[in-house]
Parts: C-alpha cells; sequence; structure tokens
C-alpha cells in the first residue's frame, strides 16, 4: 500500500508539472492576450473618443457659423394670352457668431474637458477590472486542474482500497463492513470527481471568454509581488492619490461644478452678430449687382416656463450627487485594499497551516495503513486519513490560489493593475491624442476647402 500511496503522490506531481512545465503560459502572457482582446475595454476606449468629441461641440458655441448658398428660381405666367418668364439665380454667403452669453460656452467647454478626462480615467478603471478578472479566471483554471488531478489520485487510492478489502475478504481477514465502507468511500469520491470536472470546464470557457483563447499549460509564478508597499498604509496612500476610480470621481465632480455654472449662465445676456453678402443674375445673364446686410442683437431671457430654474436645481443637484458619489467611490477604495491587504495575510497563514496539514496527514496515512495491515487499525481509519489528507492538500491548492487573487487585488484596489504598471508589451490604450486632436476647431474648415 505504502508502494500505491507513492505512486498516486508521484502520479500528481507528474499532472503539476505537465500544467506548469517548460511551454507553460503565464499569466503576463494571459494579461497581455486580454488586453489585446477585451471588448469591454475597446468599448471604454471608444467611448473616451466620443466623449472628447464634446469638447468641439461646446467650443462651436462661440464660434461663427459660416456658410454659403446658392438657389434658382424659374417664374412665369399667362395674363390676357400673354406668356412671360423670368429666371432668376443668386449666390452668397452668411456669417453668424455669438460673442457673448454669460460664459455659458465657457463653462461647457470646462464641462465637456472634465468629462473626456473622466471618461480617461473610465479606460484605466475598466483596464484594471479587466486584467482582475483574467487573473481570477486564469487561476480558477490552474486550482481546478489541480484540484482534478487531486481527486483523480483519490478516486485511484478508493479503488485500491476496495480491491484491498475484498481480498482481505476472501481470504478471511476482512469483513463485508470494510468492502461496504470502501465502496461508499469510492462512489463519493467519484462524484467530487466529476464535479471538479465541470467546474473546470466552466473555468476554461470563462478564461476563453476575457483572453480569446483556450487556457494551455499554465504557470502562475509572477513578479508582481515587488510592486506592493511595504505596509498597508503605504498601499492606502498610493490609492487615494492615484486610483482611477478616485480620479475619475474628481473629473466628475469638475465637470458637475462645470455644469452648474453652464445653467446659471443661461440666466444672463447673450450678444450675437450676423452678416450675409451676395449677387443675383437674371435670365437675360445681366448681374444685379451685390448686395448685404450686417445685424447685432442682444436677448435676455425673462421667462422659459420655468426649464431654465429647473436647469439650474438640477444642476446644483448633480454637483452635490457627483461629490456623494466620490466620498463613496474613496470608502470603496480603501476598503478594497484594506481587504486585499488582509487576505494576503490571511492566505499565508492558511499556506503554512496547509503545508504542515499536508504533511502531517501523509505520515498518518502511512502509520494508518501499516496498523491495518498489522491488524491495529481498520479500513474506515485508512479511509478517513486518505480524506482527511485531501482535505488538507485542497485546503494547500486554495491557499495559494487566494495568494495570488489577494495579491492582484491589492494592486487593482492601489490603482496599479495597468498594462503600463505591469509592463506588458502591448500599445496602450489612451484617448489622449484624439483628445488633443479635437481640439483643432479649424480641421472641419481646412477638411471642407481640401
Amino acid at each position: 500500500m505504502r508502494k500505491n500511496l507513492v505512486a498516486s503522490v508521484l502520479a500528481l506531481t507528474l499532472a503539476a508539472w505537465s500544467v506548469g512545465g517548460a511551454q507553460a503560459q503565464s499569466i503576463t502572457q494571459a494579461l497581455t492576450a486580454a488586453y489585446n482582446y477585451a471588448p469591454d475595454l475597446a468599448s471604454a476606449h471608444l467611448a473616451a473618443k466620443s466623449s472628447a468629441e464634446n469638447v468641439a461641440l461646446a467650443r462651436a458655441g462661440k464660434l461663427p457659423v459660416i456658410g454659403a448658398s446658392v438657389g434658382s428660381t424659374y417664374d412665369w405666367s399667362i395674363a390676357g394670352g400673354d406668356f412671360t418668364d423670368s429666371t432668376l439665380s443668386t449666390a452668397g454667403l452668411s456669417y453668424n457668431q455669438t460673442i457673448f452669453d454669460n460664459f455659458k460656452t465657457e463653462a461647457q467647454i470646462e464641462a465637456a474637458r472634465a468629462g473626456a478626462e473622466a471618461a480617461e480615467y473610465q479606460i484605466r478603471n475598466t483596464e484594471q477590472n479587466v486584467l482582475l478578472a483574467v487573473v481570477q479566471a486564469y487561476m480558477d483554471v490552474l486550482s481546478n486542474r489541480q484540484l482534478v488531478a487531486l481527486r483523480q489520485e483519490n478516486v485511484n487510492f478508493y479503488q485500491a482500497q476496495l480491491q484491498s478489502a475484498k481480498d482481505r475478504l476472501d481470504v478471511g481477514e476482512g469483513t463485508r463492513i470494510d468492502v461496504a465502507q470502501a465502496e461508499a468511500r469510492l462512489a463519493q469520491g467519484d462524484a467530487t470527481y466529476r464535479a471538479s470536472q465541470a467546474s473546470l470546464e466552466i473555468s476554461q470557457a470563462t478564461f476563453a471568454r476575457y483572453v480569446g483563447a483556450p487556457p494551455q499549460n499554465l504557470d502562475a509564478s509572477h513578479n508582481y509581488s515587488r510592486l506592493i508597499p511595504n505596509s498597508l498604509q503605504g498601499a492606502l496612500s498610493e490609492a487615494e492619490t492615484g486610483h482611477p476610480a478616485i480620479m475619475l470621481a474628481k473629473a466628475a465632480i469638475r465637470a458637475a461644478q462645470a455644469g452648474s455654472d453652464a445653467a446659471s449662465a443661461a440666466f444672463g445676456p447673450t450678444a450675437t452678430v450676423s452678416g450675409q453678402i451676395g449677387t443675383a443674375l437674371s435670365g437675360t445673364n445681366a448681374l444685379q449687382g451685390i448686395s448685404g446686410k450686417l445685424g447685432f442683437s442682444i436677448t435676455v431671457p425673462i421667462y422659459a416656463g420655468g426649464a431654465i430654474g429647473a436647469g439650474v436645481r438640477q444642476a446644483n443637484l448633480d454637483q452635490i450627487k457627483s461629490e456623494v458619489d466620490a466620498m463613496s467611490a474613496y470608502d470603496q477604495i480603501r476598503e478594497a485594499v484594506i481587504a486585499a491587504w488582509a487576505g494576503i495575510q490571511s492566505a499565508d497563514a492558511q499556506i503554512s497551516a496547509a503545508t504542515a496539514a499536508v504533511s502531517a496527514g501523509r505520515e498518518v496515512l502511512e502509520g494508518t495503513i501499516q496498523e491495518r495491515d498489522l491488524g491495529t487499525s481498520t479500513t474506515l481509519d485508512v479511509l478517513n486519513s486518505q480524506a482527511e489528507l485531501t482535505t488538507a492538500r485542497e485546503s494547500l491548492i486554495n491557499a495559494q490560489t487566494n495568494k495570488v487573487i489577494a495579491t492582484f487585488s491589492l494592486l487593482s484596489s492601489m490603482g496599479r493593475l495597468t498594462a503600463s504598471n505591469l509592463g506588458l508589451p502591448v500599445e496602450v490604450k489612451t484617448a489622449v491624442q484624439y483628445n488633443n486632436a479635437v481640439e483643432d476647431v479649424w480641421q472641419e474648415l481646412r477638411t471642407v476647402a481640401e
């Protein structure tokens, strides 16, 4: 039986080696593939570009609107048996511009810029969520593969014990109770093995959803623990000053404040200038000269059915809400940092305890098997010792998995689980360059001219 135990342990070791072999798919490779593939990240990137266009739309509020028009009319009439007709063709240019709107446009531009900045931070926040989900899926596959191998070994052990019990019964050294107990444990072990296979299939499907490809041989080793500060206070300080969710909340406050200013500006006057210049050509090709006009107007709202007041109240409420949301984000980040830090400490303790339990469990199992062979222990004692050893080994697998996930969770809660911080070999998704491009408000005019 000792030989069977050693063979089983060796088989599990070889299985674990094949999972993390020399050509293993590392966490870095999985994160890189997911970063380039993730639809959620691509969507956030496009949303940030779309948000940047609000800056151009806002800046258009006080820039001129220039248009050209060409038209022609044909008139005819019949009177007293006489037919007359005429053609008039016109061409002209128009110019309209708001030169003052009580600083409403300036507030709208500031709100749009803050919104574009918030959208950029949303990319980073989505990036962190995606990468953390990838790590969780990665470790689920790896731990489930280890559990499948472990539970397969468990089934093999119970099969050996059942055969041993039958052999002992045949020679008169055992009982039918031993056989029944071994059969029951084998059935239970087989059910647990099949459940672990189902969990593995689900985790592999989740991995493929994030990474865009099925998992290969996985290797959980990494060097990202170097990014973690030496103290909880250091982790909290980094999170409070650099987490994208907090920066996003601050940008949202700026946008809401600017929105409130824009709403209040609606009570003030608006000054506009307009002009037109054009010419007409009659049906006889006679040029009728060039004409033009220039206008200036100032409008002051007096009553708008309550719309202006409602807009101001709504904007003020949105500003208060943005500040409350920022407080909530701040508290959530602090909670996440503390939870992740505690998770690492807890996982370390669990690994130490599980490692000791596995070592002791193997000694107990070997000793119980020897005692059973000598007649001082029963088959049930052996089965119970195997169950305790299996539980300890499962605890060790789960603790090691939790340690990796807690490490990356801490990086995420600190705002450092990004492609740049991890040094992933990817082109970082950002809308900053696009934001700078849309600030060129005359690009549209040049495009038309070209």
